[in-house]
């Protein structure tokens, strides 16, 4: 089986330390909510507490009928589009796109990624 540190070039996310303790992606799901908690709180200035337990870098456009559930993170220049759902334990990296009607759940996304529409 592949290991994350053979999959994902971790200087990629904010999640890269946590990452590191696991040598399979799945074995990291339970914890992001955790994570997320945790990070949320010492992002800095450049973020915003849009919601409670939803921090959201000022440099995100956020479409007005997209739902953010939390605990989440939205990352600079990140993109959220028409009716995005995003449920609990979702990490966003910078520079992504959440498409039109894109679901996110138990997620961790890198920097950079697009998640076209009507994907879950």
């Amino acid at each position: 089986m592949v290991s994350i540190k053979q999959l994902f070039d971790l200087k990629h996310s904010l999640a890269a330390d946590y990452l590191s303790g696991f040598q399979y992606p799945w074995e990291a799901l339970a914890g992001i909510g955790d994570l997320i908690r945790e990070l949320g709180p010492k992002l800095g200035e450049e973020y915003v507490e849009y919601a409670p337990q939803v921090w959201v870098h000022k440099t995100v456009e956020i479409a007005p009928t997209a739902y953010i559930g939390s605990p989440t993170i939205l990352g600079p220049r990140t993109e959220v589009k028409h009716c995005a759902y995003i449920r609990e334990n979702s990490l966003v990296g910078e520079g992504c796109v959440i498409g039109n009607s894109v679901e996110l759940k138990n997620v961790i996304l890198f920097d950079g990624v697009q998640v076209p529409h009507f994907n879950y």
